[in-house]
């Protein structure tokens, strides 16, 4: 279960919901949505992470304008890892998310990417450390999301969004809301 959202009472008194039935259907949309302070388009910001990367994923790969390198079937995504994904269309999937880390967070470069997707190296016997990610997988999904016009080189280093990416991320976001709520 678990489909509905679970708003509390302080919610719906402080936005003036008067029972939970207008709320039962929505599924897995953000309550903040709906408040009555929400002003204009659905935004990336908007919908479950999750399925906006699976819809901008597809998106990317019906496009059929992000380049992908040869090497995608066979690389790892960072160095602790033993194999690589299983997913074939991994790739359209990590470019969607670093497109959306982009959006969310604009000046971020492949350093601070590599944290980002970093994660644990199980070293045995001997604690945990952090290790990051590949940075190769990462700044050749940039470079191409950098060719399609999605995302430019901010001018303090790093990337940004262009109005083009925000545009289809928004967009992307609306079909996903309108999606949520048919279902």
């Amino acid at each position: 279960g678990g489909s509905s959202l679970n708003v509390s009472s302080g919610i719906n008194a402080e936005y003036g919901v008067s029972s939970m039935a207008s709320y039962q259907s929505l599924g897995p949309i953000k309550e903040h949505i709906y408040k009555e302070k929400h002003t204009g388009g659905v935004t990336l910001k908007d919908v479950e992470s999750h399925m906006w990367g699976k819809e901008f994923a597809a998106f990317l790969k019906k496009s059929g304008k992000l380049p992908i390198p040869k090497w995608t079937d066979i690389v790892k995504t960072a160095t602790f890892k033993e194999l690589p994904p299983k997913d074939n269309d991994w790739y359209y999937i990590r470019s969607a998310a670093l497109l959306r880390r982009v959006y969310l967070r604009q000046g971020g470069g492949c350093g601070a990417l590599r944290k980002i997707y970093g994660g644990r190296i199980n070293r045995g016997s001997a604690p945990s450390h952090h290790k990051d990610a590949s940075a190769s997988v990462i700044r050749h999904a940039l470079k191409g999301l950098e060719e399609m016009k999605l995302i430019a080189k901010h001018p303090d280093g790093g990337r940004m969004i262009t109005s083009a990416g925000r545009r289809d991320a928004d967009r992307i976001a609306s079909q996903v809301m309108s999606s949520s709520i048919v279902e």
